[in-house]
């Protein structure tokens, strides 16, 4: 792929803005930086806080550690920290810098100030409206589609910020924030995205343009995973894997994605490197093929275009999902994990292209009930099932047209999977939520 393509350009910026650091799970995270936002406009501490959010994000934030904050879960723990200890600045990372006395006024915070939290029954399927109170002042902020995403600020009736695509928030339970059916905004289009150019960019593309990019995907994700694997957090399934089915490669690739998950669910302070707004993704992206690359003995190079595959072609399919869905995350990433082994061991479009298929259609039904524990037991299962879909073609072995979802081709495939993932299973996300909820 010639470096002045549009394509090329477009693959550069792709990955530039899917790949960024986040530390702790990144929808308590953007809860923490429209928090840490909102309050930098008010200019207060605020006496009375209301939080409006939808449905995914309840999900995603009721059951996770947010670091920093001495072991606090849930949407009132992350907005806290964000208010108290936030530095909006630093986005995904608006709470690294947290003091010990700061923990201590989150605890007291939430003894003191009234918060109330509601859900917002909208179209947008990622939804947050923080507003903040002082005396007889007031903030409004929303954040919509992903994470760093803000589309309106208003202050004490007067509007601050306004991206184009917005309207005025005017009725909390309405959803009027963005057109339906519009592109996530700010971001890049992601439509030139397949795997046959995926491949062929990977393997001609100036590996300069991409190492700033992976160079810390590769330092942040694999020192959460040997953390994971190095102490106890949540239900050490990493930890558990080595110790009951050995330390070959293959093991080791799917314990260590799942020890990063076990530290970073249960409120580890270390960043990662995050994969369409997800560091669970990121992980599960990224680790395994970095172990297979260190067994193999590969060159740095070679490791660096394995890496441009699996993140890429996760991007891929998370794409035509959506950054929320009932379809778990991990599913996409360990699959892509998979192609990022099989063009380790030498593979190119057809053995890629077989072990995406293969893989994804043995872990598709996997739901996503949240950010918890629970999620490292899920990614390891799917980057085991990328790693079978590679061995299955080795062998082989395949899926073929008309088993299930598999249909004519690896994109066909690929847009079933986003169908089921984001219309398939709308009913079956509320359907979770409703169970979450019910105590």
């Amino acid at each position: 792929m010639n470096v002045n393509e549009i394509k090329y350009k477009t693959y550069i910026q792709i990955l530039k803005e899917e790949l960024m650091p986040a530390m702790g799970c990144t929808e308590p995270i953007a809860l923490a930086y429209g928090a840490a936002r909102a309050r930098d406009e008010l200019g207060f501490l605020p006496d009375k806080v209301e939080v409006f959010v939808s449905y995914n994000i309840i999900k995603n934030v009721k059951s996770v550690v947010v670091p920093n904050t001495n072991g606090l879960k849930g949407i009132e723990a992350a907005i806290v920290a964000g208010i108290v200890a936030g530095i909006s600045n630093k986005t995904l990372e608006v709470i690294s810098e947290v003091t010990t006395e700061q923990k201590q006024q989150m605890r007291d915070f939430i003894k003191n100030v009234p918060i109330m939290i509601s859900a917002l029954d909208g179209k947008e399927v990622f939804d947050i409206i923080i507003v903040l109170h002082h005396e007889d002042d007031f903030v409004k902020l929303r954040i919509a589609q992903y994470h760093t995403n803000i589309v309106y600020i208003e202050k004490n009736g007067n509007c601050l910020f306004k991206a184009e695509e917005a309207e005025e928030v005017e009725e909390i339970k309405e959803d009027e924030v963005l057109k339906e059916n519009q592109e996530e905004s700010n971001l890049t289009d992601k439509n030139l995205l397949n795997l046959e150019d995926i491949i062929d960019f990977a393997n001609t593309c100036n590996l300069e343009d991409v190492k700033f990019i992976l160079a810390p995907q590769i330092k942040y994700n694999m020192a959460i995973a040997e953390e994971g694997l190095n102490n106890s957090y949540g239900a050490n399934v990493g930890s558990t894997l080595l110790k009951f089915y050995g330390s070959d490669v293959r093991n080791r690739a799917i314990a260590k994605a799942a020890a990063g998950s076990d530290a970073r669910m249960s409120g580890c302070e270390m960043p990662v490197i995050i994969n369409s707004g997800s560091g669970n993704q990121g992980i599960t992206v990224s680790v395994p093929v970095i172990e297979y690359a260190n067994e193999l003995k590969v060159s740095e190079d070679k490791l660096y275009r394995a890496l441009v595959i699996s993140n890429l072609v996760a991007i891929h399919q998370k794409a035509g999902i959506g950054r929320l869905s009932a379809y778990c995350g991990a599913v996409s990433a360990g699959c892509a994990a998979g192609c990022g082994i099989a063009y380790l061991y030498g593979g190119g479009f057809e053995e890629i292209s077989h072990t995406l298929v293969n893989s994804v259609v043995i872990v598709s039904g996997i739901i996503c009930d949240g950010a918890k524990p629970s999620c490292a037991g899920k990614i390891a299962s799917s980057v085991e099932a990328g790693i079978l879909g590679y061995h299955m073609f080795m062998n082989g072995q395949e899926f073929k047209y008309g088993d299930g979802i598999v249909n004519r081709g690896v994109e066909e495939t690929i847009k079933n999977v986003g169908r089921l993932g984001k219309e398939g299973m709308k009913e079956t996300d509320k359907e979770i939520v409703k169970i979450m909820l019910a105590e």
